[in-house]
């Protein structure tokens, strides 16, 4: 018996270090497909920003409604809609819909400064619903019932769209009447404000420049990130319109969009400025909430790609998409099992062997790296070897992230339902104290930090070094985002 768990937890342990090398070595290919088709992508969206560049046929451009859903955002509610109702677009064919959920002093600055807007001429209504049924996903539904635009542009509250947005994305949908999808890519406003901050930024431009570009230029499914996109409201309906069966309605939506036939198309030129978490605890949540909603959204439409007959590299590239905070779970299975593994296992490589077998687990613990690596070239020509210097704070981060996340899996595995909890915004009044505070998890991470540090004594005493180098950055993340989080809780904010 005890042999037969041994051999259990080894075979356990060593497919659980395939899986997580499969996924990070499809980042290399993720760069490459973004290489091969940067250009041509490029070449096009020009061409057709240059034939509508003039504004003189205007008046035949679509009307556009614009929805910002908002739930107790007092810090950044009047920014966005401000900024909203100033963007650029023919007189009397934009109107705004601030979709307010909210219960606390928000709504009465909302009707403040939607009073002053219409008061300035901007057409901009004010939608109240009785209950919060659906979350976000319900109040954009709600939306949607009384919206007079052809074309849906949706802004969370905490970000800034720039003036020329809609004049820069409208042309798209003029050029491709069957286009159903267009999302920009998300700026950072608050960036330089802490360590967290930045790797935070380099993360979403890893994803924002590399994975959503190789995904739109090579015929893959790609998604709508919840917010800095616009939708044709004929593709929401037709599709189904905004469900709430999960965490990520966005992501559902636009998977079953592309579905129904519509097309999708990723601008990387129009970027829209917004905030990052600035605290640990919000940031935890809002990757809780993204990771849950992911697996729950891949549990509910994966069977009907599969089942379909789309390429068979179109459904492996919707599976790596769909379910990829699967890593974390297995990130945690990996340093909760090295130990016992060394114990158990008696293996001796010859020298080729473990050369070659280290070589291959290095590319793979360097692929998000690189990925990330070549985001910041491609966003920051100029300053890019400023802001890699914080890479090794960033697989930290990834790492120590682990735990939270590994709930939010389990969770969505086991079908328990939770509440949709925004992302708390700091914005510019600087008058709520928006915090999520969740000391308990960083108990967990410093535990399992400092297991995966004696794990590491261990493996060098034994002599075993192919797996050091894991289980150090192992280590080094969950201690990191450990005592991140109990000094975040304890009201530490840099």
């Amino acid at each position: 018996m005890g042999t037969f768990i041994s051999y259990l937890v080894i075979g356990f342990y060593f497919l659980t270090a395939l899986i997580l090398m499969v996924y990070g070595l499809n980042c290399y290919l993720m760069v490459f497909l973004f290489q091969k088709g940067k250009q041509r992508a490029e070449i096009r969206r020009n061409c057709i920003l240059k034939r509508y560049s003039s504004l003189k046929h205007a008046v035949f451009w679509p009307k556009v409604t614009t929805q910002i859903p908002i739930y107790n955002e007092y810090n950044v509610a009047p920014r966005v809609m401000r900024a909203v109702a100033s963007m650029a677009y023919p007189k009397g064919r934009h109107e705004v819909q601030v979709l307010d959920d909210s219960t606390d002093e928000t709504s009465g600055l909302i009707d403040q400064t939607a009073h002053e807007l219409r008061k300035e001429g901007y057409d901009i209504r004010v939608i109240r619903r009785k209950s919060r049924e659906g979350f976000k996903a319900g109040a954009l539904a709600e939306g949607l019932k009384s919206a007079r635009g052809a074309l849906i542009a949706i802004f969370d509250a905490d970000f800034v769209p720039p003036k020329d947005y809609l004049q820069r994305i409208v042309p798209f949908f003029l050029e491709d009447e069957r286009l159903g999808l267009l999302q920009a890519r998300w700026g950072h406003l608050n960036q330089e404000r802490s360590l967290l901050t930045r790797v935070q930024s380099i993360g979403i431009d890893g994803h924002f420049m590399i994975e959503q570009s190789a995904r739109n230029w090579s015929g893959l499914f790609m998604n709508f990130n919840g917010t800095a996109g616009v939708w044709r409201k004929e593709a929401i309906e037709e599709s189904g319109g905004w469900q709430w069966d999960t965490l990520t309605e966005d992501m559902d939506l636009s998977y079953r969009v592309q579905f129904r036939g519509w097309h999708t198309l990723y601008v990387p030129d129009v970027v829209v400025p917004a905030e990052i978490p600035e605290d640990v605890g919000a940031f935890k949540s809002q990757q809780f909430r993204w990771a849950k909603g992911s697996i729950q959204t891949a549990l509910k439409l994966l069977p009907g790609i599969l089942a379909s007959n789309i390429s068979v590299f179109k459904k492996v590239e919707a599976f790596f998409h769909l379910t990829h905070y699967l890593v974390h779970p297995l990130m945690v299975m990996m340093a909760v099992l090295a130990l016992p593994v060394l114990l158990m296992l008696k293996l001796f490589l010859n020298p080729p062997a473990f050369w070659a077998l280290a070589l291959l687990l290095a590319m793979a613990m360097a692929a998000p790296s690189t990925l990330y690596l070549i985001s910041q070239r491609a966003s920051y020509e100029k300053d890019w070897l400023g802001r890699v210097v914080y890479l090794p704070f960033l697989v930290a981060v990834g790492i120590g992230i682990a735990i939270s996340n590994t709930r939010a899996v389990l969770e969505a595995l086991m079908g328990h339902e939770s509440p949709f909890v925004r992302t708390p915004k700091k914005g510019d009044r600087e008058f709520m104290p928006y915090r999520i505070r969740l000391p308990w998890s960083g108990f967990l991470e410093i535990i399992l930090g400092i297991y995966c540090a004696g794990s590491l004594g261990y493996y060098l005493a034994a002599g075993k070094y192919l797996v050091g180098p894991f289980l150090a950055a192992y280590a080094a993340g969950f201690l990191f985002v450990g005592l991140l989080t109990l000094a975040h809780a304890s009201g530490v904010s840099r």
